[in-house]
């Protein structure tokens, strides 16, 4: 395994594996037997960072949310896990009642509902202080200064450690960041998007915005990233479910753009060459890319997970990640 550090205070600095294992599924349709034998397997080969959310998975039948943690929560106990594997989750998008979206009825990022979500995820979590904070999806009801104050009193508090964004247009990153720096509060140095190889389109409306696609790590974000050396980039959907190399798993209208066809048959080209799974590929070239990103994979077997963890280890050369950068 390889890692690397995020964080920019020297007090809250975390090191992490630069891969990093989702448990989005957990506690729903992946039965905790199974996620616990995932979770092994990862921790085994030195993986360290796992991600949630307060809201996994309440669209499974059944689930209200919260599952997912619950699980973590489980398997942290029963394998006596502390420190050394560091817990990401999220607030901010769980539905208010069950049978209800994070559109129109989320629990969002007032004062109040951060504070009450943290309660319930480091209960569920089994965790005095939670590594990673994330707000999940932007609360227009709610002054942005309120969610800055919100977060950056938790971690003031010992609360939380790192904190971070998803799902927000780079501008309210930006603006959430210069709000901390002119208040003396911290702010968010990790931004977890949807990102990978194939570029996803951001023209098309999304459930939360019809000025596009919200979730998507576009040029304006990771110039972001490029440019503010405190930030790190959390990629999740890299391997965008299956769709590099199954057929019943179409990537669909967001990669139906020009360069997706020659971006496609070079990854072909490059896998066959270096000997690897496409998937692979994938993987390799964002961990190593000019603009690194730390991949979230999810994983519903210990196979599928090993043939993640192996592009960890895997070195593209120069010539092939040429060739992929020029498709």
């Amino acid at each position: 395994m390889k890692y690397r550090s995020i964080g920019s205070d020297p007090a809250t600095r975390l090191e992490v594996s630069v891969l990093s294992l989702g448990a989005m599924l957990f506690g729903t349709l992946t039965e905790e037997k199974t996620a616990f034998a995932i979770l092994d397997r990862y921790v085994e080969a030195g993986g360290t960072f796992v991600d949630t959310s307060d809201n996994y998975a309440f669209w499974q039948t059944g689930s209200v949310g919260g599952e997912s943690e619950t699980v973590l929560g489980n398997w942290r106990r029963s394998r006596g896990i502390g420190d050394e594997v560091v817990i990401a989750t999220k607030l901010g998008a769980a539905p208010l009642a069950p049978g209800t979206g994070y559109v129109d009825n989320a629990e969002g990022l007032s004062a109040a509902a951060i504070r009450a979500a943290v309660a319930g995820s480091t209960a569920r979590l089994g965790m005095e202080r939670l590594d990673l904070l994330y707000a999940h999806i932007p609360d227009p009801s709610v002054e942005l200064a309120e969610t800055v104050r919100g977060f950056g009193a938790l971690v003031n508090e010992g609360t939380v450690g790192l904190l971070g964004v998803s799902n927000h247009w780079a501008w309210q990153v930006e603006r959430a960041r210069a709000l901390a720096r002119a208040e003396g509060l911290p702010g968010y140095e990790v931004l977890q998007y949807q990102h990978s190889y194939l570029r996803h389109r951001t023209d098309l409306p999304s459930q939360l915005s019809p000025d596009g696609e919200l979730g998507t790590a576009d040029g304006n974000l990771l110039s972001m990233v490029r440019a503010e050396r405190d930030l790190t980039l959390v990629a999740y959907s890299p391997l965008l479910g299956g769709g590099y190399v199954r057929a019943d798993k179409p990537l669909g209208p967001g990669h139906d753009h020009g360069s997706a066809p020659a971006r496609l048959a070079a990854l072909r080209d490059v896998a066959a060459a270096a000997g690897a799974t496409v998937n692979q590929v994938v993987l390799a070239w964002m961990i190593g890319a000019q603009v690194p990103a730390i991949p979230l994979v999810g994983a519903s077997s210990v196979a599928q997970l090993d043939e993640s963890l192996a592009a960890v280890d895997l070195e593209l050369t120069v010539d092939q990640r040429e060739r992929l950068d020029a498709a």
